[in-house]
């Protein structure tokens, strides 16, 4: 409902103002006044006067004290706009209309952000009874250009003092076995992987369909398919947008939203990259992902023991060499047991396979960090 208008005595102080007819179109000038039930207007160009009603004002800005200038539309002429000069006639109009004022719109903003806020509760207590991930369906419902943009700043700021690996023939090879692992994908996501020259023994997938792959895992990799099995497993969470999920859930949707629309703020860039590196997934999403692994693994003709053995050696190895608690890193903490992983590898129903890469594709990969680039220049290094 429209803002009660306050009975009024119409203004016979005219003010200059500037008619816009639309976009692209000439304007013309004229004197506007007060009137009893809206703005009215006589212009140059000697058609009949105009009056606009008050309650179908908007205003460009919201009129504060001592403004000078308003610029307004109104629902009676879509795409047009009135440029009114002059502290009285602006003084005058937020009283006639107190919906354009500055407190007026504070006012709105409040009651959005508070139904906003509720809407959000909701979904948090609904997520609670239904097992339902409000994070997930908020990051579902982004544009692929935001996510890819939380992507690049995750990715970013995860690998601040990493020369990126950029040897052709390794990036040959890692793209043969991107395109053919991906094209298992729904709609044939085409996913972008990165090679870092890192000795960490990890594999990342952050927002956007990338994922970020260390030197250290291909060092300990014994076979093409290891590696297959790995991005296989990091393509899952991106299926199933567990990247954005996790920022959003725990940086916070505003400061995410920030990042994606082009926001700087320093502490956000640099935790995003941070959290995503430290935090593991819950065992459920973990799963999932494996799930989607052996259907990708399916799909691109590769055998999926490579998925389970190496997570098992990887398990082992860390046992044998020690990492306090439990003997292995947060990022295997999380994982289903190596066990549980073999289990369901074996269960996988038989298929046509072949290696991921053949053997000179393989050298190719494991050599991709002889030539590196730093990200903050283009100089690539030998």
């Amino acid at each position: 409902m429209p803002s009660p208008i306050r009975p009024q005595t119409p203004s016979t102080v005219k003010s200059y103002c500037r008619f816009t007819p639309g976009r692209g179109l000439a304007s013309v000038d004229g004197t506007a006044t007060l009137g009893l039930t809206g703005v009215e207007f006589e212009l140059d160009d000697r058609k009949p006067r105009r009056i606009w009603r008050y309650d179908r004002l908007k205003a460009e800005e919201p009129i504060r004290p001592n403004t000078i200038d308003v610029l307004l539309s109104s629902g009676e002429e879509p795409g047009a706009s009135l440029f009114v000069q002059g502290i009285p006639f602006a003084e005058g109009l937020r009283a006639r209309a107190p919906h354009l004022s500055q407190r007026a719109r504070q006012q709105h903003r409040r009651r959005v952000l508070i139904s906003i806020l509720a809407v959000l509760a909701a979904l948090i207590a609904a997520g609670a009874v239904l097992s339902w991930s409000p994070a997930k369906w908020v990051a579902n419902a982004l544009p692929f250009s935001w996510r890819e943009r939380l992507g690049d700043a995750a990715r970013g700021s995860m690998t601040v003092g990493y020369k990126e690996c950029v040897d052709p023939a390794g990036l040959a090879a890692l793209a043969t076995l991107t395109e053919r692992l991906s094209k298992g994908a729904p709609t044939g996501t085409p996913f972008a992987v990165h090679v870092y020259d890192w000795s960490l023994m990890n594999a990342f997938a952050v927002p956007g369909d990338e994922i970020v792959l260390t030197k250290g895992l291909l060092d300990k990799a014994q076979s093409p398919d290891e590696v297959a099995g790995v991005l296989a497993h990091e393509m899952g969470h991106g299926i199933e947008l567990h990247p954005e999920a996790s920022i959003i859930r725990n940086v916070g949707l505003g400061a995410a939203l920030e990042i994606m629309v082009g926001g700087t703020t320093g502490g956000s860039l640099a935790n995003v990259g941070l959290m995503l590196a430290q935090l593991g997934y819950s065992r459920s999403a973990e799963r999932e992902a494996d799930h989607h692994a052996l259907e990708l693994l399916k799909a691109a003709g590769i055998a999926p023991k490579g998925l389970g053995d190496f997570f098992t050696r990887i398990m082992k190895m860390e046992n044998e060499e020690g990492s306090g608690g439990s003997g292995m890193p947060s990022w295997l903490r999380t994982h289903p047991l190596p066990a549980e992983r073999a289990r369901l590898v074996k269960q996988a129903a038989a298929y046509p396979a072949t290696p991921a890469l053949d053997a000179q594709s393989w050298e190719n990969l494991k050599s991709v960090c002889n030539k590196t680039r730093d990200p903050k220049d283009s100089e690539t290094k030998s």
